[in-house]
């Protein structure tokens, strides 16, 4: 069992840290003040780091984090070896906490994001996925995106999501106006406007919620797809 902590960081990041006994591995550091805080007050031994892609919103943090743990094994992309110690390639797998990590091909956002799934049960999918939305498509590769979250709907249903952002309400209003009413898509706006007046986070989410709400997981086809990407960038 793991313990996972969002540390929140500049505007809407979450900085994921996977916490096992007095070990810890964390996820897109945006920021190194965060992390380094949190470790220290912690009295937490950082042991890895992971990238999903290279966007300064997930890297931001990593050169200061390196130069207070020079030995740090960081694990990413090709397109983060400027960071990377050890560049990860879709499916292959790694062992940390004694978890197989599968890493899973998340590219659309970025032409070579990736994600990391823990053993069947939480999954690290930096802007891949967000809880009622999916990143922007920067690359204009909608078919890349469109079939990363075919990949991730293949997943297990009660597999955790843990998404790099707090974008669920603005999500959830878009969501609202794209899908018909449904009891599970009111008590999710419902959650995440409670949570978020009391300054806490929407996430984690699952994978069984995600496909009662969340419309981008919903399009059949890319055609779809794309429809509903666009409009939510015009939103």
């Amino acid at each position: 069992m793991l313990q996972i902590t969002p540390i929140p960081a500049l505007s809407d990041n979450y900085i994921w840290l996977i916490q096992q006994n007095d070990q810890a591995i964390i996820v897109d550091p945006s920021e190194s003040r965060p992390v380094l805080d949190y470790l220290a007050k912690h009295s937490l031994n950082l042991t890895a780091c992971l990238l999903t892609h290279h966007h300064s919103d997930h890297v931001g943090g990593v050169d200061e984090i390196k130069a207070h743990y020079p030995h740090l094994t960081i694990y990413g992309p090709e397109e983060c070896a400027k960071w990377a110690t050890e560049i990860v390639l879709p499916e292959m797998h790694l062992t940390l906490f004694d978890y197989d990590i599968r890493i899973i091909d998340s590219a659309g956002h970025t032409e070579g994001q990736i994600s990391y799934l823990f053993g069947n049960e939480y999954l690290f999918c930096g802007d891949a996925l967000f809880s009622g939305g999916c990143g922007r498509v920067f690359t204009g590769d909608y078919q890349a995106q469109f079939d990363t979250l075919q990949r991730f709907k293949a997943l297990p249903s009660f597999v955790e999501i843990f998404p790099a952002h707090e974008y669920t309400i603005s999500n959830l209003r878009f969501a609202e106006k794209v899908m018909p009413p449904s009891c599970a898509l009111f008590e999710a706006q419902e959650r995440a406007e409670i949570l978020q007046s009391r300054k806490q986070p929407t996430l984690p989410t699952t994978l069984e919620k995600e496909l009662t709400i969340n419309p981008f997981l919903q399009a059949v086809d890319l055609a779809q797809f794309i429809t509903l990407r666009q409009q939510k960038d015009q939103a």
